[in-house]
């Protein structure tokens, strides 16, 4: 297929999608729609159907889709070099570093592709931090969660999840994890004991329904790391790089965490980037060949993700989300506050944003199809929630247009 819209059946759709099931894992549900192209805000199908895109890939395409300045970055380095490995330097990585590592107010980057992977970098950093660094006893380092994260699907990720379709078969489990409640200070500061290497926290739980803590919260789990010699990790692989406002949706509370774990939007939905980003103190404890990734770092993935820093260094995203994301979140409380509306809670920050529906509505899949066939593209997660994140660069009428079909829908 080239992309043009396809005259033929009704079928045609369903054929495509049965192919698929045929011939693939069913590790995912997909809603019935067969992307062909899309640009900006907008995808079209193969049948020629178009679909305001508000979920942006996870936040992973937070500058649009086919934006020209990140393809048009990928295409030159095409014809340069994709890929050296680690075994090698090549000419994009140091300067890639140096600016996120600007952008983030840090001074160290270790690079990977996907956002597990930076997780589960960011674990082994802790935990060598630990032993090297804070003296814990071997093998004695804990690292304290929230319930309801989503950091990822990893073997170790999977063991400190408390969603048991994520977690469920896939044990014996890796151990060195403590859960506490999702926004509870008192729960967090009796867990931290001299063992505790680490807290790993998302600022905003994107997978959970996009679940703000309580005022505070941030803050003080920044507090209580500081006292205790302890790592504060900030997984801002959804929240970060523009989402909520800010560049990192910790600024919110004025924390700067000891770690960052970005991805997603860090690649532009062009390529995986993914990274850790920390102080020499933290990142030093890395000698040659103790972790690494063949692909981590490649030439194609820094001459993207440099367009990206270049692009969130003007501060333009970050206002349009607030800007965008003010409007958003009014309109979606005039839609709970309505007299019979279907939308029980709003939440978020930013141009994101979860929506608890009144089940007796429908399941949040069922109202994902119903925005399906009004030409919008959403998202469910636990049951009757649906989750907003458009494209940063999405206009306003576009993002008024998505909301008046989602009134239609549960309004």
């Amino acid at each position: 297929m080239n992309g043009d819209p396809v005259s033929s059946t009704e079928n045609l759709t369903a054929e495509v999608i049965a192919s698929a099931d045929a011939h693939s894992a069913h590790n995912y549900h997909p809603l019935p729609v067969v992307v062909a192209t899309a640009e900006g805000a907008w995808m079209t199908d193969i049948e020629g159907r178009r679909y305001l895109d508000m979920l942006a890939g996870y936040s992973a395409l937070n500058f649009g889709h086919g934006n020209r300045r990140l393809i048009d970055a990928a295409k030159a380095q095409l014809e340069r070099v994709t890929l050296t490995s680690r075994a090698f330097h090549h000419d994009r990585f140091g300067e890639f570093c140096a600016r996120l590592a600007e952008l983030c107010g840090m001074e160290m980057v270790l690079p990977m592709n996907t956002g597990a992977e930076a997780v589960e970098t960011a674990v082994k950093t802790a935990r060598k931090w630990g032993y090297r660094i804070k003296g814990v006893p071997d093998n004695r380092a804990k690292i304290v969660v929230a319930g309801g994260n989503f950091h990822g699907r990893t073997t170790t990720i999977v063991s400190f999840s408390t969603d048991p379709e994520a977690r469920a078969d896939f044990g014996p489990y890796t151990p060195g994890f403590e859960i506490v409640p999702y926004g509870d200070a008192t729960a967090m500061r009796n867990a931290l004991t001299e063992n505790t290497v680490a807290v790993l926290i998302e600022p905003i739980q994107g997978e959970a329904g996009v679940l703000v803590p309580p005022p505070g919260y941030l803050a003080t789990v920044r507090e209580l790391t500081r006292e205790r010699n302890i790592l504060f990790i900030a997984d801002e692989i959804q929240s970060g790089l523009g989402r909520t406002g800010r560049t990192f949706a910790c600024e919110h509370e004025g924390v700067v965490p000891d770690m960052y774990v970005l991805g997603k939007a860090l690649g532009g939905g062009v390529v995986p980037v993914s990274a850790v980003v920390s102080s020499e103190a933290v990142l030093g404890v890395f000698g040659p060949g103790e972790h690494g990734s063949t692909f981590g770092g490649n030439p194609l993935a820094c001459a993207v993700a440099l367009e990206v820093i270049d692009m969130l260094r003007t501060g333009e995203y970050q206002q349009r989300a607030t800007e965008l994301g003010e409007h958003l979140h009014r309109e979606l409380a005039l839609l709970a506050g309505s007299p019979g509306s279907g939308v029980r809670e709003v939440r978020g920050r930013g141009l994101w944003a979860g929506v608890d529906t009144d089940p007796a509505r429908g399941t949040g899949r069922e109202i994902s199809e119903r925005l399906v066939d009004k030409g919008v593209l959403v998202k469910d997660t636990h049951g009757s929630t649906i989750r907003i994140a458009p494209p940063l660069v999405i206009s306003k009428e576009d993002l008024d247009w998505g909301l008046e079909r989602l009134r239609d829908v549960v309004g």
